[in-house]
């Protein structure tokens, strides 16, 4: 799957970018910055921990446009596991499908 260059969730668009520090913080894989409504992936990650990535950092978003604004990163992270697992098992990564 190619990382998209933005995602709707909800009635707003975050813009996808790859960055190299995330987050100011070498250690970050990811975040979900809901103020300007960005999500950020580390370019030093391999295509399949991007996507991993992508689909929690988008959960982050969900979560938060559907009003919680605390969130339990345990149930970000398994769900976010599994999610990515389902997409990937039933092909529902389609790259014609990403904007």
């Amino acid at each position: 799957m190619a990382i998209p260059k933005q995602v709707k969730i909800g009635a707003v668009n975050y813009v996808v970018q790859e960055k190299q520090v995330v987050d100011n913080d070498n250690s970050n894989w990811g975040a979900c910055v809901f103020h300007d409504n960005h999500i950020e992936i580390s370019t030093g990650l391999s295509e399949e921990r991007k996507e991993q990535t992508l689909v929690h950092e988008i959960l982050h978003a969900i979560f938060y446009e559907s009003g919680f604004e605390e969130q339990d990163e345990d149930v970000v992270n398994r769900v976010g596991i599994t999610l990515h697992q389902f997409l990937k098992d039933n092909n529902l990564f389609h790259k014609q499908d990403v904007v």
